[in-house]
């Protein structure tokens, strides 16, 4: 199989055509440039640009303004202006959607133009729609009658383009053709991609952003793989999961699926959308940005792969035997990192989702409750009988109870071990070690066995990749967990680093669970967080409810981050429920993708909300409208009362 990528075991960045925005290169081998959008009414000239200098300031290299109508691409003119008088030359991209004319005004003004061809000039009602391939053809030509002004004007101005396309907006024509899926976003891109090839026009960015990050990162691969196969080079990508979020949800999410790609060589400019003022969003962009700058530097020798034994271009989760509740189709664990055995007392363990109740002496459990704790002594107290314990072999040969504690031996230790578990026996496996063929297989023989993979690489995610690899090679089916070792300097750069390395991982495929250990600047409490949000974002163990929420933008119709707020504080506690919140009817029910259910601005202070795509009630008043979301989610069963 042809890869996406120029090396699964070597950092190389794809090799893309270079784009010029403004003064800014993107592409070809040029630094990973960094963006966000602002979120203020682009009529509010001075609003906007008060805002686009807090973003410059916080570090993005272009900025994106919406422009839903002429009126809004008109006065793109005097937001320009006021920013080059204040000495800000930062390119900035106007966002377009539905209005060709508003794009073809915006070309002649800004440095660059966004369109998504999901709804550029076709439409989405959620209509299957029967085509010939010659109707099919004619639609189009109608498409490429109605793209080709932008296209000469984007020539004649020395403007770029980003032809954008979103999972959750594409048209009716393309998901009759190609369904949901990447390669409906593909070549809903494509079939700009080729008329602009046509026209002798290359100055484009493209981008498959989605709120699914496994959705991303397939569409992502898959449209590198056509450009390499249909047109022999490819464009610079601009990177995104869209709708991630707020908070620590928004960033795990935008880092298991931008970090993905980067970790192969994809990428050229990125954007984390969260739900927040967008300089929030920058930092995050930064933190994901720099892992890469030394990465050629710093990375040791990982052995190639001369053939993928998995398709990256679907989900398919590796297949693994199961030990105890590890393995085979069961949920990804969780272990918990707690080294300092003398100071735990069961108050400590409700960092990991156990609460204990000293007066009737009994524990109340999480949904995103830790299924190991490893420390390095036994406990002086009792547990609940779903959390286990792993010591250090030498450790747990001195304890009677065998049902509470397992051993983690390393390879030499566990082969030579006169004494072993009759349950599970943890084994930490270096894997930037030779592994001599002998001893895989004394591990592949014993159904006991779960291995704990990390790596020191600095490109740990592929050497731990390619000892999985490996395994599925010789057709091992060893559970294993992936251990991530984090020693950067603040919790978000650990949050970063631990999202990027097994989501990436996890969305190939790969893990049978997490042991995420980081330094004293994240508390257990938050590696825990941080645990779970990757699997809920991986969509491999879900915990909790899901967020799906727009970034906000100009034409956002209520306050989104008060509102969103607002819905978490009375929905959070219903687990596994997708609810999506969107500021605007642009946003509206394509981009929900697949949400339970949605709550759209279709007004100023007006709601409309949705059971999946279909319209539910219309018109509400903001100040009712999230009493009637409850209502909606008790009418369809999937209510329950919080817990005391």
């Amino acid at each position: 199989m042809q890869l996406y990528c120029n090396s699964l075991t070597a950092y190389r960045r794809l090799h893309t055509l270079e784009v010029k925005v403004g003064d800014l290169l993107i592409g070809n081998g040029h630094p990973i440039r960094v963006q966000t959008m602002t979120t203020t009414d682009t009529m509010d000239t001075a609003g906007t640009i008060a805002q686009a200098i807090r973003c410059i300031n916080a570090g993005a290299e272009l900025v994106r303004i919406t422009a839903p109508s002429k009126k809004e691409a008109e006065n793109l003119l005097h937001i320009r202006n006021g920013l080059r008088t204040q000495g800000y030359n930062t390119p900035l991209v106007a966002d377009i959607h539905f209005t060709p004319n508003a794009a073809e005004i915006a070309a002649r003004i800004v440095e660059k133009v966004r369109i998504n061809p999901g709804n550029y000039i076709d439409k989405k009602k959620f209509e299957l729609i029967e085509y010939t391939d010659a109707a099919y053809q004619e639609e189009i030509d109608r498409i490429r009658e109605r793209f080709t002004p932008l296209v000469n004007i984007c020539k004649e101005y020395g403007t770029a383009m980003r032809i954008g396309t979103n999972h959750g907006s594409l048209s009716d024509r393309i998901m009759s053709r190609y369904g949901d899926s990447p390669m409906g976003m593909v070549e809903s891109a494509m079939e700009f991609l080729r008329i602009a090839e046509d026209l002798d026009y290359r100055n484009i960015v493209l981008s498959m952003k989605s709120s699914n990050p496994q959705v991303m990162v397939q569409a992502y691969r898959l449209l590198v793989h056509t450009m390499q196969q249909e047109l022999g080079h490819c464009y610079p990508l601009h990177l995104g999961v869209t709708e991630a979020g707020d908070g620590e949800d928004g960033r795990i999410k935008s880092a298991a699926g931008i970090g993905t790609l980067l970790e192969d060589g994809l990428g050229d400019t990125i954007r984390v959308s969260l739900t927040e003022d967008p300089e929030f969003e920058l930092p995050v962009c930064r933190d994901l940005v720099k892992r890469y700058n030394d990465r050629l530097l710093l990375q040791s020798p990982i052995d190639p792969v001369e053939h993928l034994p998995y398709s990256p271009f679907e989900y398919k989760r590796r297949a693994s035997r199961t030990v105890n509740n590890i393995g085979d189709k069961q949920v990804p664990v969780v272990v918990a990192h707690f080294s300092d055995a003398a100071t735990l007392a069961p108050n400590h363990l409700q960092a990991i989702g156990y609460h204990y109740d000293a007066h009737t002496d009994k524990w109340n459990i999480a949904d995103a409750a830790a299924d190991y704790l490893y420390t390095t002594q036994p406990l002086s107290f009792g547990l609940p009988g779903t959390l286990k314990v792993i010591l250090p072999a030498n450790a747990w040969l001195t304890v009677s109870d065998s049902d509470t504690y397992l051993p983690l031996f390393d390879v030499k230790g566990y082969l030579t071990a006169a004494k072993k578990s009759a349950r599970i026996n943890f084994v930490s496996v270096k894997v930037d070690d030779l592994l001599e063929d002998a001893a895989l297989h004394a591990l592949a023989a014993d159904d006991t066995v779960v291995l704990s993979l990390w790596s020191a690489n600095a490109h740990a995610m592929s050497a731990v990749r390619r000892f999985l690899i490996g395994l599925q090679e010789n057709q091992l089916s060893i559970p294993a967990i992936l251990e991530c070792h984090a020693s950067d300097d603040t919790s978000d750069e650990q949050l970063i680093h631990f999202a990027v390395e097994t989501g990436a991982l996890l969305l190939d495929g790969f893990g049978d669970g997490l042991w995420l250990r980081g330094t004293a600047v994240s508390s257990p409490s938050l590696v825990n967080n941080v645990a779970f949000g990757i699997l809920q974002a991986t969509r491999t163990r879900i915990s909790k409810t899901e967020y799906i929420s727009c970034p906000s933008c100009g034409r956002t119709l209520f306050d989104l981050q008060e509102t969103t707020a607002r819905i978490r504080a009375v929905t959070h506690h219903l687990k596994g429920v997708k609810i999506a919140i969107m500021g605007c009817i642009v946003n509206g029910p394509g981009e929900m993708a697949d949400a339970d259910f949605g709550y759209v601005g279709s007004g100023v202070g007006k709601i409309t909300l949705y059971r999946g795509k279909e319209i539910v009630k219309r018109g509400l008043n903001s100040d009712v409208a999230v009493d009637e979301l409850i209502t909606l989610i008790k009418d369809h069963g999937m209510w329950v009362e919080k817990a005391n």
